[in-house]
Parts: structure tokens; C-alpha cells; sequence
């Protein structure tokens, strides 16, 4: 995809200009980073799968990811995180208010760019996407530090904050090649699943992976006070006197027995347990994926579904 994905880096640097030059700085230093750009591809992968070719596709791709870019900007001011992409995050190097602002200026840029692509359809995905991705964010901010969530909970999280723009990138296809109702509500699920499959695999690895594999400081769930599964999962497997070690560490965001929470992590299951749910919602995403006729493109999202599992990183 490297020719597609490189017409969509064009879009994103061009429409970054701004007068304002922190603007120019902020925002090219987040999108610059790295990442792996799911989102967009799965803009460009549905639309290609049924049939459309238009240069809108790119416009759209570089919507998502703005959007994206503006909730990590969002995310780590409110999370106060230090690291991400192996890089200092914005908020550290710039600070706080900065960050929030050239958040606020990509989410409007992004919707500038949706009124120029002139389909009342696409700016309704895209409205509702970035509401419900807003709600997810104060979910999880009402949820921190409560070591009693359920599990019920925990995915509705996921499905708001994360898997909403998944959902949507993956729809956003469909509406452009105009595809039937049906066949747009096949792609959503697509991405919907993908994109928990995807939140859960990240949640495993901040018990599982390194710092420098990461990208991102191991531990800042548990940090940041974030009951996520494999802590959930643990603490169901685990005795009283464990149980209350998570909970403590939970409550009052406590890394000092980081180490000791990790080895009974693993050792209760609860990282196989949590991949394995990302091994379900992955299924689902590829039985969606039936009602794509064959082509390279649907070959990409097949392979998507095992990667989103499989990955270290």
C-alpha cells in the first residue's frame, strides 16, 4: 500500500499548513511520529474492495487521522504520559495548554476537509464518531481507579473510545462506493471488532511487552489507575491476599509492585485470557468480511484481523 499510503501523507502535510507556526510545529512533530496508520488504511482498503477509485478516498483517510491525532493529543494531557511512539509526547515537550489547542485545531481542520468532500454522509459518520469518542474518553475517566468495573464496562469503554473511529474508517469505504446498507453495516462490524481486538491486544501488552518495543512506558495503565482485563481477569483468578495487592495498586495508581503485578498477571492466564478475546472479536471482523466479493484489498483486511492479534507492538 505504499504508493495509496504516500498520497495520503501528501493530503496530511498540506492540509497541516497553517499561519500560526507552533500549529506547524505541534502538528507535524504527533503525525510525523510513526504509528501505524490503521485507520486510513482501512479507509482506503474498503473503498478499494468495492470498486472506488476517486481521490476523495485520501482525502478521508487523512481525516481519520487527524481525528486520531487529535485524541492522543487529548489523551496524554489527560493522562499526563511522558512517552509514546518511543518519543517525548507533545504535552511534555510543549506543554499542556499547547497540546489541547493543536488537538482542538486538527478536529476542526478535519471537519473542514469532511465539508469539502461534500457528502452529507460522510460528515454524519464522522459527527457521530467523534461524540461517542468523546463520551468514551469520560467513561474511562469515570471509571479510573475503580477495581470493581465490570468487564461489561470495561469493553464499552473500548467500544466508544476506540473502536468507534475503526468502525467509521471502515464505513467511510462503503459510503463512498455507495454500497448498499447492508453491505455498510458489514464493514462497520468489520471495524468495530477489529478495533477491540486491536484496544485489548494493546491493554495485554502493557503487561507483557518492553518500554522500547512499546514505545510507551510499561505499567502506565496501572499508573493511570485504568482497571483494564488482564488486571480484571487476574484478580478473578487470584487469592485475597493478591486481590487486594491489584486493588490497592488500582485505587491509588501504584507502580512500586509493578513487577509483582505482572508475574501474577501471567501467571494467573489473564494475558492468554485477554488475547483470546482479541482472538474472538478478530473472527468476527473476518466472518463480516463475507460479503466482500475477492480481491487483493479484502486479502489485506484477512490479514488484518491475525496481525491485530499477533503483534508485540
Amino acid at each position: 500500500m505504499a504508493d495509496d499510503m504516500a498520497q495520503v501523507d501528501a493530503v496530511i502535510h498540506r492540509r497541516l499548513a497553517s499561519e500560526v507556526a507552533l500549529i506547524n510545529q505541534i502538528s507535524h512533530y504527533i503525525v510525523t511520529a510513526g504509528g501505524k496508520r490503521v485507520r486510513p488504511r482501512l479507509v482506503l482498503l474498503f473503498a478499494d474492495a468495492l470498486g472506488f477509485a476517486g481521490r476523495e478516498k485520501y482525502e478521508l483517510a487523512a481525516i481519520v487521522e487527524f481525528i486520531h491525532t487529535a485524541t492522543l493529543l487529548h489523551d496524554d494531557v489527560v493522562d499526563e504520559s511522558s512517552l509514546r511512539r518511543g518519543r517525548q509526547t507533545a504535552n511534555a515537550l510543549f506543554g499542556n495548554a499547547a497540546s489541547v489547542l493543536v488537538g482542538d485545531f486538527l478536529y476542526s481542520r478535519a471537519f473542514q476537509m469532511m465539508v469539502g468532500v461534500n457528502r452529507m454522509r460522510v460528515l454524519e459518520v464522522l459527527a457521530d464518531a467523534t461524540n461517542v469518542i468523546a463520551e468514551g474518553e469520560v467513561l474511562q475517566l469515570m471509571n479510573m481507579h475503580d477495581p470493581d468495573l465490570a468487564v461489561e464496562d470495561y469493553l464499552r469503554v473500548i467500544r466508544y473510545k476506540t473502536a468507534k473511529l475503526f468502525e467509521a474508517s471502515a464505513r467511510l469505504g462503503a459510503v463512498l462506493a455507495d454500497a448498499p446498507p447492508a453491505i455498510e453495516e458489514a464493514c462497520a462490524d468489520y471495524g468495530r471488532s477489529l478495533g477491540t481486538a486491536f484496544q485489548l491486544v494493546d491493554d495485554l501488552l502493557d503487561y507483557e511487552g518492553d518500554t522500547h518495543a512499546l514505545g510507551k512506558n510499561v505499567g502506565d495503565d496501572l499508573r493511570e489507575g485504568k482497571p483494564t482485563l488482564p488486571l480484571l481477569v487476574a484478580m478473578s483468578r487470584s487469592t485475597e491476599a493478591e486481590r487486594q495487592m491489584i486493588r490497592h495498586a488500582i485505587e491509588h495508581g501504584e507502580v512500586e509492585r509493578l513487577d509483582e503485578i505482572i508475574a501474577l498477571v501471567r501467571r494467573t492466564g489473564a494475558l492468554d485470557a485477554t488475547r483470546e478475546a482479541a482472538r474472538t472479536q478478530a473472527d468476527q471482523a473476518r466472518d463480516a468480511l463475507s460479503v466482500l466479493p475477492a480481491s487483493k484489498a479484502k486479502d489485506l483486511l484477512l490479514e488484518s484481523c491475525a496481525r491485530s492479534v499477533e503483534r508485540s507492538s
